[in-house]
């Protein structure tokens, strides 16, 4: 199954060099900050300081190094949390093989969803014993907004959670603790106020696209979408809404895929069960429902289901990999590669190459 999954990589990566135009993911990565800030805009201007022109394939190039980061990431945390040995090749397969996962991330390459996973995956893996541990997270989650203001919703719970789950557990909570937490937790808000609501260009819509013409490499190309940068809250809202009666025709083909990861849910459970303190077990269950919410409100705001879909399995995969960090009572029984259903489902989650980007596969 893992030898698939790495055909099945290798497959969507030249399906993307060779057959996908990246009109949206190219037009974000040719906006920089030529006319003062802009929301999305910062990848291209890093990119744009030593690279003023741009071919479209850039956004590739480009949007493989944060995947390459983040699959050797996960890969080393898996190592560390569950070690690669027999018995934990199925639960590998239920994670790093997930369509939710890694292959969603090629499927969205050079989209920036893939940052909030990298981000996660740094904070799951550095010591966090110190307050500076806190600090880098809400800096980390500043520059995700300062990428894509969604963030706000895909990644940042997830984040908060992996910093409460690993730092504030361990050594209890704190007035200072509480305090600084209230302090950071308000800047990120603000920042994305100022990112959401402030962050159109200062400039003509046409003049922006002028812009973003001149950073091209081949200017003819037509492929961009300049007016995502002008889209306000009523503009997404208006056509999400517009198009909410598709997408939840849509919804079943999403539960059928996340039954599938039946064994997966049934370890996840089993881990959160098998934790030492009831307190502990308390407190996840509340991090869940919190991370689920903000997808709720993101599905209630923004179109891109499939998208969001796939970022939340990311999120409970990574989420799985903190609550695994604390103290349990008993070893959590792990998934029996053994069991005729099982590697049904292992092979089904194997096959489905990818969940998508707007609609489904």
């Amino acid at each position: 199954m893992l030898a698939v999954n790495i055909a099945v990589v290798a497959a969507l990566f030249v399906y993307k060099f060779a057959l996908s135009y990246p009109d949206l993911p190219y037009t974000q990565l040719l906006a920089d900050y030529h006319f003062g800030f802009a929301k999305r805009a910062l990848v291209g201007a890093i990119v744009g300081t030593a690279f003023p022109v741009l071919p479209s394939s850039a956004t590739y190039v480009v949007g493989l190094v944060p995947w390459v980061a983040t699959t050797m990431l996960f890969l080393h945390l898996f190592r560390t949390t569950f070690g690669l040995v027999d018995e934990t090749l199925p639960l590998l397969v239920f994670t790093a093989g997930s369509p939710f996962f890694l292959k969603n991330f090629v499927q969205t390459l050079g989209y920036y969803d893939v940052y909030g996973a990298l981000l996660a995956l740094v904070l799951l893996l550095v010591p966090a014993r110190s307050v500076l541990y806190v600090i880098g997270a809400a800096a980390g989650a500043i520059v995700l907004l300062l990428i894509h203001h969604l963030h706000l919703l895909l990644s940042i719970p997830t984040i908060g959670a992996i910093v409460l789950l690993r730092h504030h557990l361990p050594r209890g909570w704190r007035t200072g603790d509480l305090a600084l937490a209230a302090v950071l937790t308000a800047i990120i808000g603000v920042v994305f106020a100022l990112v959401q609501f402030h962050g159109a260009p200062a400039v003509a819509p046409e003049v922006f696209e002028a812009h973003l013409r001149a950073r091209m490499a081949n200017p003819a190309e037509t492929g961009i979408m300049p007016d995502i940068f002008y889209r306000t809250f009523a503009d997404e809202l208006h056509d999400t809404w517009a198009v909410m009666a598709r997408n939840l025709r849509r919804a079943p083909i999403y539960l059928v895929v996340v039954v599938l990861h039946a064994p997966l849910i049934r370890f996840f459970g089993d881990t959160v069960r098998d934790l030492a303190s009831a307190a502990h077990r308390r407190i996840v269950l509340v991090l869940i429902a919190l991370v689920l919410a903000g997808y709720v409100a993101i599905f209630l705001t923004v179109f891109d289901y499939s998208r969001w879909v796939a970022s939340l399995g990311s999120c409970m995969i990574l989420l799985l990999h903190a609550v695994r960090q604390l103290p349990a009572a008993r070893p959590t029984r792990p998934i029996d590669g053994a069991n005729r259903w099982v590697r049904a489902l292992g092979w089904a989650v194997t096959v489905i190459p990818r969940i998508g980007t707007v609609t489904p596969f």
